[in-house]
């Protein structure tokens, strides 16, 4: 029976070895507290009241009704007052040490930080860790906000104690987002650069873990870590898209964290089935006294401004999961002024208590430890008084870990009520004590100027002051006295008696008849309501333009059906017309109908940069992946006649992106715009640009400098595309030999050699137009477009044997030297 006994004792005598040298006396805290009498929060969605609570240590041991006390508990009569899970964020910074050395054993790029742990950079911040324990949190999720991949984060229990006692998980999410942060290496620049490096970074995860020969710290970090969940902060909701399409790309499920404007585009974002971390940080609009410059302030930021508040009710109205920071906030008193701005909007309690507890805990896959009031989990709870959420909601109590955190005096509820106000003995008002947003609060009688101001509560005692004079008592259940002075060094006696008990602030409910602006598509100046119609329509008696052999044809007809011209000629009939009774006529009298322009260089329409030209050779880069359907561009153009655009990388190197074509669709998001039957085409340039020569002293470091230098850098990188091609194929034939590293840079050369890409190449000058035809001929290629090309008429006949086409510009000449001619 002895080693019965000994097999049994062991396990549980080595779970409490501490792993720390005691130095002085060993304390413990083996005490079970049992809370009576308290109405009790469970979960989100499931209230008792009543209950008891017990806790031991930092576990919860027991919670219902009619629950039998052990003998040596310490027991808290809670009646009056109400017990809630404590909070969670899951997106903070909380205790992150900013540290910028660059590791040598990183990744080439320091723009990902794969290999760094948040749990590494963490120090208690008792300063910031009381700002959230006040407002109700117990548990935060903190990572060092910086970079592209920005590693592992660490859920922390704000009850700091030493910090290793702290850790509630060392790695609980791998995160994200489309900033470079600090990074010193000059690539990436722009938002495609972003996004192709985080793209090359998973294929190279996908190579990194099919090969044994090669060691790289980064890339093994990532595939320990890549099994965890995955955080994706985005700065506005286009971006939601883009970090979804990167998702669905490597079978990822990110949680992306937004910037509060999703309800721009909710119906869209409902059909990606996402969970959401959503901030609460209201924008406020500065309205000048200078009506000129009012003026300024656009639409879009009028609408933002007054729709931002419903931005969480409307997520939650389409059913989508959302868990809240507070993350942007910048004043703490400010968390619960916006919930209760939130509630406002129609939320309910117990929705919001829901973002606060039970997602982000799911999110994170940590619900099995906090998140609810439930036998087994973390003694982590609020004891307040009020209702929850509401302008009288004070938290008194935050327990985290089994560790108590005072908030607010627990007698700051007893106080509440109407009292008669003495002076020395003579009635002066009548006062009202009430909670609202935390703090006690004190109002005069209506008749009294003098304002009573900062009263203060600390155990059994009171402080205030009104107007020179200084009060100091202390408190029974329906009694405050004691003593004043006043600046003049005069003291005197006071007291104040309840006359009523009752919370006359708590009448101050949050109401729920707020409305926001319409929404349009997009929400601003010249948005859409919806989206116009595709109509039957037959235009008649116009002059038609047809760029055909037809040429222009007077009194002429058009007929549209589903988008596509069926018919062009004199006296149409609607029986062409699939439903005849439902087709639109319109008399095109004296009106001329010509094919909608298509625009073969445009920059319009492209978000956060419209080069990466950081680097000699960026063909990795997709425009595609930065459209900016936001763009009022696409409305002024519409307006202008052009209907097709080409959105071309700039010209800052030698060999630029892949452009995107588009249909200016007004009012669609990015993937709607993207012309499904277009092919694919990159942008190349020469001449001054791409050498840097009117880019300043400091940029005199990339190469090429010369034009010498730019046939070099082309030349080297189809070499490179050719030797990988070949790698590729033989691979495919010999699935034996070594898996060759996939390049996002190489792919799109190959597409080349293999004419399934097309080149349009920013050009000037003659010598440059005939070295890129001689280059594409030797790799057996062909350029398709010459953009600019203001010395082609020199050398036409030779363009035209190579086949290529010419788009030039409509004005904006002799702007730079090589232009002059």
């Amino acid at each position: 029976m002895k080693k019965l006994i000994l097999v049994l004792l062991f396990p549980l005598v080595s779970l409490t070895q501490e792993n720390f040298p005691i130095n002085g006396v060993h304390e413990t805290d083996q005490i079970t507290h049992a809370f009576i009498n308290a109405d009790i929060h469970i979960t989100y969605n499931n209230k008792i009241e009543n209950g008891t609570l017990l806790i031991k240590n930092d576990k919860i041991i027991k919670v219902g009704q009619q629950i039998r006390i052990p003998e040596d508990a310490k027991i808290i009569d809670l009646n009056g007052y109400t017990i809630c899970p404590s909070f969670i964020d899951i997106f903070t910074n909380y205790g992150q040490i900013s540290k910028t050395n660059e590791s040598e054993l990183g990744s080439w790029n320091p723009a990902l930080n794969i290999e760094k742990n948040a749990i590494d950079n963490f120090k208690i911040n008792v300063k910031q860790a009381e700002s959230f324990i006040n407002n109700g949190f117990g548990t935060l999720n903190t990572f060092n906000q910086d970079g592209i991949i920005r590693g592992s984060s660490s859920l922390i229990l704000l009850s700091y104690n030493k910090p290793h006692k702290s850790i509630l998980l060392d790695q609980a999410a791998l995160c994200f987002s489309f900033d470079r942060g600090s990074s010193t290496t000059d690539y990436p620049k722009s938002l495609m650069g972003s996004i192709a490096l985080l793209r090359q970074a998973y294929y190279d995860l996908n190579w990194y873990q099919n090969q044994n020969k090669i060691f790289n710290n980064s890339l093994k970090a990532f595939s320990e870590k890549i099994h965890l969940p995955k955080i994706f902060e985005v700065n506005d909701y286009q971006s939601i898209f883009r970090a979804h399409k990167i998702g669905d790309e490597f079978g990822e499920n990110y949680i992306i964290k937004t910037s509060g404007d999703e309800y721009k585009r909710v119906h869209e974002i409902k059909q990606l089935s996402l969970e959401l971390i959503v901030p609460i940080n209201f924008p406020s609009l500065k309205i000048s006294n200078d009506p000129y410059e009012n003026n300024d302030i656009s639409l879009a930021s009028l609408k933002h401004a007054d729709t931002a508040p419903f931005n969480v009710s409307i997520l939650l109205n389409n059913d989508i999961d959302i868990a809240i920071t507070t993350d942007g906030i910048k004043e703490f008193e400010n968390f619960l002024k916006n919930i209760q701005t939130i509630i406002s909007t129609g939320v309910t309690k117990n929705q919001i208590l829901k973002t606060l507890t039970y997602n982000p805990a799911n999110f994170l896959n940590i619900y099995n430890q906090v998140g609810s009031i439930e036998k087994g989990k973390k003694a982590n709870f609020l004891i307040f008084s009020g209702d929850l959420f509401e302008h009288d909601f004070c938290i008194h109590q935050n327990w985290i870990n089994g560790k108590k955190f005072d908030v607010s005096n627990m007698n700051t509820n007893n106080l509440v009520g109407e009292y008669t106000f003495y002076v020395n003995d003579q009635e002066l008002n009548k006062v009202e004590l009430y909670i609202e947003n935390q703090k006690i609060k004190i109002r005069n009688d209506s008749l009294v100027k003098d304002q009573i101001k900062k009263i203060e509560i600390t155990d059994q005692k009171i402080n205030f002051h009104k107007k020179g004079h200084f009060f100091s008592g202390i408190f029974s259940d329906s009694l405050m006295q004691g003593e004043f002075y006043d600046s003049l060094g005069n003291w005197g006696i006071w007291k104040m008696l309840k006359l009523k008990s009752s919370n006359l602030q708590s009448e101050k409910q949050v109401t729920n008849n707020k409305k926001h602006s319409k929404i349009i598509y997009p929400n601003m100046a010249y948005g859409l309501s919806k989206t116009p119609p595709q109509k039957s329509i037959l235009f008649q008696n116009a002059t038609v333009w047809t760029n055909e052999s037809s040429g222009i044809i007077d009194s002429c007809d058009v007929a549209i059906e589903k988008g596509k011209i069926i018919a062009v000629g004199k006296n149409l009939s609607t029986r062409i017309f699939q439903s005849p009774k439902k087709v639109e006529i319109i008399d095109a009298s004296n009106k001329h109908i010509t094919s909608g322009i298509i625009d073969e260089h445009s920059h319009i329409a492209i978000s956060r940069g419209v080069n990466e030209g950081t680097q000699s050779v960026t063909a990795e880069v997709r425009i595609g992946d930065a459209i900016n359907a936001n763009d009022i561009n696409i409305y002024r153009q519409l307006a202008g006649g052009v209907t097709i655009a080409q959105l071309l990388h700039g010209s800052a190197n030698p060999i630029g992106g892949q452009s995107a074509i588009i249909k200016l669709r007004w009012g669609k998001i990015a993937e709607d715009l993207k012309y499904e039957n277009a092919k694919p085409f990159i942008k190349f340039a020469l001449g001054e640009n791409v050498k840097q020569s009117n880019w300043g002293s400091r940029y005199r470091t990339r190469f090429p400098q010369t034009r010498m230098g730019v046939e070099q850098i082309i030349e080297d990188a189809f070499i490179r595309a050719k030797e990988y091609n070949k790698n590729q194929k033989e691979y495919n034939k010999n699935k034996r030999i070594p898996k060759p590293r996939k390049d996002l840079e190489l792919d799109a050369l190959v597409e080349i050699l293999n004419n399934t890409r097309f080149i349009t190449c920013h050009s000037y000058i003659q010598s440059e137009i005939l070295m890129l035809m001689e280059l594409a001929n030797k790799f057996d290629f062909k350029i398709n477009t010459f953009t600019h090309i203001l010395e082609g008429y020199k050398i036409a006949d030779e363009l035209k044997d190579h086949g290529a086409s010419a788009s030039t510009f409509s004005d904006w000449w002799a702007y730079k030297y090589e232009v002059n001619d």
